[in-house]
This record gives C-alpha cells, sequence and structure tokens, in this order.
C-alpha cells in the first residue's frame, strides 16, 4: 500500500477552493501534484453522517478533472468498454485493480453496504474517469490499467501552474 500523507489545514483548504466546497471525510492526502496541491485526496469510506462512501480515492484538482471530462465526452469510455469486452487479460488486470480498491478501502474501514463495491464501475464496466485517475495516482502505475491509460492521455495538467493558489500568509 502507497504512504497517504495526513492532511494538513492548508491542504483541506486548497481542496476546498478546488471542489468549491468544504471536503467530506478526509482522511489523508493521496496524492500530490507537482505543484504541491493535493490533487487526489483519501475518503474514509464512512462519512461522519453514517452515509457509506465508496469513492475512496478522490480527485480533487479541477484541471485534471476537466482533462478527464475532455477524454468522457470524446467516447473514450465507450471505447475502453469494447476493448474490455474483447481482451480477457486486460479484463483480469482491471479484476485486479477492483480488487486493490476494495483491499485498501477495507484496510480503512470495513463498510457492509459497500463491501464489494469499487468504482468506476470496476470490474465489469468502465465509468468515471476522473475515479480511474485518482486510483492510479494513488496506488501507483501497474494497478489500473485503465487509470494509467488516463495519465497517459490527460498529460501534464498541472504546467499552467497550480489550479488554487495558495492562501496568503
Amino acid at each position: 500500500m502507497t504512504q497517504m500523507d495526513s492532511p494538513t489545514e492548508a491542504d483541506l483548504d486548497a481542496v476546498e477552493a478546488q471542489l468549491g466546497r468544504r471536503p467530506r471525510g478526509t482522511r489523508a492526502v493521496a496524492h500530490r501534484c507537482p505543484c504541491g496541491n493535493p490533487d487526489v485526496v483519501e475518503t474514509t469510506p464512512r462519512l461522519d453522517d453514517g452515509t457509506p462512501f465508496p469513492t475512496m480515492f478522490y480527485l480533487t484538482c479541477p484541471n485534471a478533472t476537466a482533462a478527464c471530462s475532455r477524454l468522457e465526452s470524446g467516447g473514450v469510455m465507450r471505447e475502453m468498454q469494447d476493448r474490455l469486452a474483447a481482451d480477457p487479460e486486460l479484463a483480469r488486470q482491471y479484476a485486479r485493480a477492483h480488487e486493490d480498491y476494495l483491499a485498501r478501502r477495507e484496510s480503512v474501514m470495513h463498510v457492509p453496504e459497500i463491501a464489494f463495491v469499487s468504482a468506476g464501475g470496476m470490474p465489469e464496466r468502465v465509468k468515471c474517469l476522473h475515479v480511474h485517475l485518482a486510483h492510479a495516482l494513488a496506488a501507483g502505475p501497474g494497478v489500473n490499467p485503465f487509470g494509467d491509460e488516463v495519465r497517459e492521455a490527460v498529460g501534464p495538467w498541472w504546467t499552467g501552474g497550480p489550479c488554487v493558489a495558495p492562501e496568503p500568509s
């Protein structure tokens, strides 16, 4: 499992600026953009109000999110779904990504209502490229094949500078 950083107040403020709302259930910064801001947060599997929350890795950077949305509107998910149905090895890799996601979430907390639910349509469907990119960034290369493809396709979203500016001291 990858090392996660506990979020600081500055991290939570940055995520709030990224999302336009205070994040719920953030337990760790799962990945940082090269600019230093969080771009993926790890969310607790059960929110403070008791709601089960299956999306453990949440993409927060608006630049990365916009890049994923462009891919989705361009039909990339449909192409991935077609390849998943036609390629047994890809299907095995994707099933392993599903198992990895479940194991990471289970290591934090067991939530019976979502025990076999991962994210992004895994293991049978491909949906929400944002989730796949978040998983790939948090877990590292070679864990989620579609997340790795999305990371490659979106390119370096950070080159225009930080998506949100740090608060002045």
